[in-house]
């Protein structure tokens, strides 16, 4: 399916949206493509727990302006699920031999020796280990609400948004919130997952710090995309839901990323939302300061929580076109 794109950022260049499935791995999975020009460096973008390209429409990134972008939607999710798709098969280890398969689906198919490979929150659980896996395939990895050490970031973001509704004097969400203690014994209970969302919605440091409801600001968008079949769209909350029963958050929460990938031999590059307590700044910034890599760039969005690249699409696109395509870290913070 080919698509000329309504939000071309430039009126002499026709931006084309191709929606595209291929086997990967045994399963049918599918991505949106947008391309000006081929010849463009390709960057391959992977989603957190929802696929986000739905969401260019009200938050345009302008990074098909630089780039051929793939947004591609993962096992298990949106346009790429089905309930054949085996749930043993839905771990970390099955992600990043995908990632590396799509990799290499979009170097063959642009005949790019290298690409760029760009990962949002959960989705940078994966981007980080399949670059740390296979280097030579990518130019450089960035990394945008970088996750860490998931249980302790949940441990630091209860913590923060008790104390933040005991001084704001809402004693409901704070008493919601007592009942569900995280620890970095047990980790986030299920209690505390089911409030977890409007809680940081409601103090501006979730999905965007303007969101104040997912149903508003994520399921409405979603539903309304003239992206997505109506049978699409159904996929796309169906998989959201398996997803909060799978193996890989459970993984998450146990992995330490400092640990388990120390080092990188590619720049890498970090963007992050100071408001952001879905993924902790401060653990994303302390692991930027001790990886060893090439080139590492930290990047604070300061009008951000955990979606720069959506919140500050410009400041993103800036980094984007004048440090990572030159290599070099000069917008970085100081």
């Amino acid at each position: 399916m080919r698509l000329l794109d309504p939000r071309g950022h430039h009126p002499a260049r026709e931006v084309v949206t191709e929606k595209v499935f291929a086997d990967i791995n045994g399963v049918r999975q599918g991505m949106f493509i947008q391309r000006a020009d081929p010849g463009r460096p390709v960057l391959l973008f992977l989603h957190g727990g929802l696929p986000e390209y739905f969401l260019t429409d009200r938050y345009p990134t302008g990074l098909d302006n630089d780039f051929t972008v793939a947004w591609w939607e993962q096992r298990g999710a949106g346009l790429s699920y089905s309930p054949a798709i085996p749930t043993e098969t839905m771990t970390a280890e099955q992600f990043i031999a995908d990632t590396l398969s799509v990799t290499d689906y979009l170097r063959n198919r642009f005949d790019q020796e290298k690409i760029y490979l760009m990962a949002h929150s959960g989705g940078t659980f994966i981007g980080l280990q399949a670059a740390a896996r296979l280097p030579e395939a990518y130019h450089a990895y960035i990394g945008v609400a970088q996750v860490v050490d998931q249980r302790k970031s949940e441990t630091l973001a209860y913590e923060y948004m008790l104390e933040r509704f005991r001084q704001d004097g809402d004693r409901g969400m704070a008493r919601r919130l007592e009942a569900a203690p995280v620890t970095m014994e047990d980790g986030p209970p299920r209690r505390y997952l089911a409030v977890r969302d409007r809680a940081m919605h409601t103090l501006g440091v979730g999905t965007t710090r303007d969101m104040n409801s997912v149903l508003r600001g994520v399921v409405w968008p979603s539903l309304l995309s003239p992206r997505y079949t109506l049978a699409e769209k159904a996929r796309l909350w169906r998989g959201k839901r398996a997803a909060g029963v799978s193996a890989l958050w459970d993984e998450m929460l146990a992995t330490d990323l400092t640990e388990r990938v120390p080092e990188l031999a590619i720049p890498a590059y970090f963007f992050h939302g100071i408001c952001d307590h879905t993924v902790s700044y401060e653990l994303a910034k302390a692991y930027a300061e001790k990886l060893h890599a090439p080139l590492t760039g930290f990047y604070t969005f300061y009008q951000s929580a955990h979606s720069p690249l959506f919140e500050e699409p410009h400041k993103a696109r800036r980094i984007m076109r004048d440090d990572v395509l030159t290599g070099t870290i000069n917008l970085a913070d100081g």
